[in-house]
């Protein structure tokens, strides 16, 4: 998995990882420092380091493969997107009743984006 990736992982499983290894996370991954600058910073090993984040990103895979929160939310962001592109072509319609239900679609399809 890229950084992007971790992040948001991190994002939606963060609260469930341990003081330690949300610091470890936060600064090589937010802060973008390497596995020397943490482990100067932590005053521990490189390896130590890379231990932490290993065994820190196989956890936030494992979250995801068993409570699918990402995969899920990436879906119902889809979902609402097509519904929007579907309204917008309804939208487009001379009826003013087709316009209102369009209207009425896009309003819905926003709070599921939100």
């Amino acid at each position: 998995m890229d950084a992007l990736e971790m992040a948001l992982l991190f994002d939606y499983y963060g609260g469930m990882l341990t003081g330690k290894q949300k610091e470890c996370f936060d600064m090589r991954y937010n802060q973008d420092l390497s596995l020397s600058e943490i482990a100067q910073a932590q005053g521990v090993s490189r390896q130590a380091v890379f231990d932490n984040l290993t065994r820190t990103e196989a956890l936030l895979r494992r979250m995801e493969e068993n409570i699918g929160y990402v995969k899920r939310d990436t879906e119902i962001r889809e979902a609402a997107q097509e519904i929007l592109n579907a309204a917008a072509e309804l939208g487009q319609s001379s009826d003013p009743a087709v316009q209102a239900l369009a209207q009425r679609i896009t309003a819905a399809a926003q709070t599921l984006k939100e």
